[in-house]
């Protein structure tokens, strides 16, 4: 009897508890993972001697001062909404060069590029990075004879 009458004290309190607490199904996981798997995300980044028909070509970490240029390249899959990622090129860590460069959805690659001056040989980095400096990858190579 004491039983009784302690579950039947506490049986309204367990019955507000469970309507107190937020619904869970499997619906609101897959949301959340359909979200995760909506953010912008690299698949690519690559240093290379330049971009034919939107492919990078002759990837390297060593460029010779005498090809004149090099491309840095990425692509982003997916690419959820219209935004923008950086290309901050640095020679011997002081930044060089920025670069502004646009995504569109559903997914994206762009490139950048130098040219190369006589006295660019030395220790190089790209940083990806989003518009608020976030960053998504760092190429490093170097730029010799």
């Amino acid at each position: 009897m004491k039983y009784k009458i302690s579950i039947l004290f506490l049986l309204p309190f367990f019955i507000i508890s469970c309507l107190s607490l937020p619904a869970y199904s499997q619906q609101d996981e897959k949301k959340s993972s359909a979200q995760e798997s909506k953010k912008l995300t690299l698949v690519q980044a690559i240093m290379c001697e330049g971009v034919q028909d939107f492919k990078p070509w002759n990837q390297a970490i060593v460029f010779s001062i005498i090809i004149g240029k090099i491309s840095c390249f990425t692509s982003f899959d997916p690419v959820p909404e219209k935004t923008y990622i950086y290309h901050n090129w640095y020679y011997r860590d002081n930044l060089s060069k920025q670069m502004k460069l646009f995504l569109q959805p559903p997914s994206w690659s762009t490139f950048s590029s130098i040219q190369f001056r006589e006295a660019d040989k030395g220790l190089w980095r790209v940083e990806v990075t989003d518009p608020e400096g976030n960053i998504f990858h760092v190429l490093r190579f170097s730029i010799t004879e």
